[in-house]
């Protein structure tokens, strides 16, 4: 059996967390924009990951995640240097489109700052002057600005509290780049729903070609589930299959948004369900800890008064 082993971690903040896997044939088939199934242990849930890197000498995939939900907070615990994945398939899903653009913005927005990563990297490769956006919550959450700054000829960081950048959402870094570049040829946006319906807003006025990367709820990943489904203009689209990327300005994304809360219930079930065995386990782990300390203890305690009494019978005077 394949060993998915995590070679590297690093954790960027409490609940963001990179994990570098060892996988020569993924990292060698790789293109930006596509994804990859994974499932933590033989009982586990399979989830889509987008590849946010790889590597074709270390034979590596890079995955940048987010610990929002059961899964994904399990991984957080479990997912150490050395230990491996059960399962790893892909790479999935249709490459992003690294056409002849000369011109591109390359938006991301909290977690989608991995994923666009790549695209950015590639546009920058093919010749294509790149200008960068990025946006988080605040300057703690930041990550990636270094990668950024060495692919892109531009670079707009902006966060929410102002901590770092610009005090604003990534639509005003964005918008900031369209005025000072009338000739954009093609803006990528990989970020929240409600990010990416921004970003295809600001853009649709000026005509300025917008892709976004969609991460609908996803099962199999092959288009046989049919739960990634998405409208696309008159059109119905498989995620996995037809995408991860489509044309942002004909993405129905008011839809998209009542389909990923649609199992909201039930996913909030499966989280407390698992945050309860989580603390019967810690409570079990510490009361067995107890109990051992004081077992040993007490195997200790008879030798040490074995010890004391021939002392004190030595001690004692002797009758007249």
């Amino acid at each position: 059996m394949a060993n998915f082993e995590i070679v590297a971690r690093e954790d960027f903040s409490d609940v963001t967390y990179l994990l570098e896997v060892r996988h020569p044939l993924m990292a060698k088939a790789a293109k930006p924009g596509q994804f990859v199934i994974v499932m933590l242990h033989e009982h586990g849930e399979r989830i889509p990951l987008t590849i946010a890197d790889y590597d074709v000498d270390k034979g590596t995939i890079t995955l940048v995640i987010q610990a929002v939900g059961k899964t994904t907070r399990e991984m957080q615990d479990a997912c150490k240097v050395g230990t491996s994945l059960y399962a790893l398939v892909g790479p999935m899903g249709v490459p992003s489109t690294i056409g002849h653009a000369r011109k591109v913005v390359c938006v991301g927005g909290g977690l989608g700052v991995a994923p666009v990563y790549p695209q950015a990297r590639a546009y920058k490769e093919s010749g294509a002057y790149v200008i960068g956006v990025v946006g988080f919550r605040n300057k703690d959450l930041v990550f990636w600005d270094d990668k950024f700054r060495a692919c892109c000829d531009e670079f707009i960081i902006c966060s929410d509290d102002g901590s770092v950048g610009i005090k604003g959402l990534v639509t005003l870094g964005l918008e900031q780049a369209i005025q000072r570049h009338r000739d954009i040829d093609e803006v990528v946006a990989i970020g929240p729903m409600i990010m990416m319906k921004g970003c295809a807003d600001t853009t649709r006025p000026y005509g300025i070609k917008t892709m976004v990367s969609l991460n609908p709820l996803m099962v199999d990943g092959t288009g046989m589930c049919g739960g990634c489904r998405v409208k696309v203009g008159d059109k119905v689209k498989f995620a996995c299959v037809d995408g991860p990327d489509f044309d942002g300005h004909k993405v129905d994304f008011l839809d998209m948004m009542t389909r990923l809360r649609r199992y909201s219930k039930e996913e909030r079930m499966a989280l407390d369900h698992w945050n309860e065995d989580k603390a019967c386990r810690m409570q079990k782990a510490a009361e067995a800890a107890v109990n051992a300390a004081m077992g040993t203890e007490s195997a200790a305690k008879p030798a040490n008064e074995s010890a004391k009494k021939p002392a004190a019978k030595r001690a004692r005077p002797a009758k007249a």
